[in-house]
């Protein structure tokens, strides 16, 4: 096999390749990245040292590191292309996110494509990333371009600085790098039968890209024999697991998070409207290192906190309400994603506790699952069954109901899953499916909830109108799990003291 780290054919697995990719990106970093002392279009080592070491591309994350993924990919198209036939190069395509506006010429922030993100770590909008299989070597060997925006002295004036093709080369590590317009000249090579083309189509990024380059590169091999083949789920299948750099800013983005809840909480002294708790919250993040939160979240007050993706936050929670908070941060790329609900009034009435402790029991016992083999799918099906339980035992169901009455309460009173997969997104790689089993370095989440809206008259007067949902973000790992988001308080009483404290 190649061995792009050495330059050299190695015998036996990939693993001896890719302890290669690793030393040869780590070897003098500060010395081989050479980069330009200016400005670039997103932080450097050179601009902003506070955020990134020598050798990082993005916060936590190396050259070695993105080098690698882009070696796994190629390992991965190396499996997929044996026995389908094709061309005997392999050529993967990915496109950033364009600019969008929210009117005339005033942009939104701008937000990276994650898969483009994920494999070379570049954040500036209108670039493509090229990878190539070198011709006659076998894969994994290839090449890795970019073909980012030009340096233009009017634009950065208005918009702030580029990297320009020496900054994104000097930066991420990639072999070269090009203007974006330039990518028109590898289209004939691209064109060629004798290559296959890895490209999802489907749904660009970036529509203009895709039109102007892609689009007539696709259309051309929907007629000729060798097709254009997905390559979405391959690199979702890398995105599942995590790094061990990964998890440890995982680990930040939890750590952040549960220190904003814990000051919201603190902040949300009833009557408070919601979107003083949404304000706050996403203060408290970005104050302690978030670059933005991760999702719009939900600040649902009394019987609101029945929508389950409630986000027009401009309600005011009352006295003797809970309010249902699922909210979460970004900080370098990576998301958490945690829910609590607490009683604004700094106490929980009877009807409140029973309900809240019952929930609180059901992701208890669900976390216990956590482990190597299980998967989602079976911790959903025991989430149903506990909560089915917890719902006969609070006599919200009658008592002589069958196991099948049971199952089709809990799925009323519970209509989300258990949980899903967490990562550079909150939904993250939600083409993987939810029966695989567990792996080390996945990341879940696991958040039942028993949501009683206060027309139901078949339910106690008492719980109509509540809504409760706790939510965690858990690693799983050989031994134990990592609950990310432990620092979280969710016990009655922490809730009660820390509601009870003030700002």
């Amino acid at each position: 096999m190649w061995c792009p780290a050495s330059e050299k054919f190695l015998h036996g697995c990939v693993t001896a390749c890719v302890s290669c990719v690793r030393r040869r990106f780590s070897i003098q970093p500060e010395l081989r990245l050479n980069l330009p002392r200016r400005y670039l279009g997103q932080p450097s080592p050179f601009t902003h040292p506070h955020l990134l070491k020598p050798g990082d591309v993005t916060p936590g994350l190396t050259q070695g590191e993105y080098a690698l993924r882009r070696h796994k990919l190629m390992s991965l198209i190396q499996k997929e292309s044996q026995g389908l036939g094709g061309g005997t190069e392999q050529a993967v395509i990915f496109l950033s996110n364009a600019t969008l506006y929210m009117t005339n010429d005033i942009p939104f922030p701008f937000h990276q494509n994650n898969d483009f993100l994920y494999l070379c770590g570049f954040r500036e909008p209108d670039s493509i990333l090229l990878l190539q299989s070198r011709p006659g070597q076998p894969l994994p060997a290839h090449t890795a371009t970019l073909y980012v925006p030009r340096r233009d002295a009017s634009r950065e004036l208005w918009d702030g600085a580029r990297s320009g093709a020496d900054g994104a080369v000097a930066l991420t590590g990639v072999d070269e790098a090009f203007t974006t317009e330039e990518f028109r000249h590898a289209l004939p090579r691209l064109q060629d039968e004798g290559v296959t083309l890895w490209y999802d189509g489907a749904k660009p990024p970036h529509p203009s890209l895709h039109s102007g380059f892609l689009q007539p590169l696709t259309e051309s091999r929907v007629r000729g024999k060798n097709r254009v083949r997905p390559v979405r789920n391959l690199v979702q299948h890398l995105r599942l697991v995590k790094s061990q750099a990964e998890q440890e800013l995982m680990k930040t983005a939890g750590r952040i998070s549960s220190q904003a809840f814990i000051q919201t909480m603190r902040s949300s002294i009833s009557p408070v409207d919601e979107a003083f708790i949404y304000a706050k919250f996403d203060f408290e993040c970005r104050a302690r290192g978030a670059d933005i939160l991760a999702y719009p979240p939900v600040v649902a007050g009394g019987n609101r906190s029945n929508t389950l993706h409630y986000v027009k936050n401009n309600q005011i929670v009352r006295p003797g309400e809970l309010v249902l908070m699922d909210g979460g941060c970004e900080a370098s790329g990576y998301v958490s994603d945690i829910t609590r609900t607490w009683p604004v009034s700094g106490r929980f009435s009877s009807a409140q506790e029973e309900l809240y402790q019952a929930v609180l029991d059901v992701q208890k016992s669900c976390l216990s699952l956590c482990f190597l083999g299980t998967s989602l799918e079976n911790i959903y099906s025991h989430m149903l069954t506990q909560i089915a339980r917890k719902l006969k035992d609070l006599r919200i169901v009658q008592r002589g109901c069958s196991d099948s009455q049971l199952f089709k309460a809990a799925r009323t009173y519970c209509p989300h899953h258990v949980g899903h997969y967490l990562g550079m997104d909150v939904h993250d790689t939600p083409d993987v499916s939810r029966s695989l089993p567990l792996q080390p370095g996945m990341v879940i989440t696991i958040e039942p909830g028993i949501y009683i809206p206060e027309d139901d008259t078949a339910a106690p007067e008492k719980f109509r109108g509540l809504g409760i949902r706790v939510e965690d973000d858990v690693v799983i790992t050989e031994e134990s799990p990592i609950i990310l988001s432990a620092d979280c308080p969710k016990e009655i009483d922490e809730l009660q003291q820390i509601c009870g404290q003030g700002p």
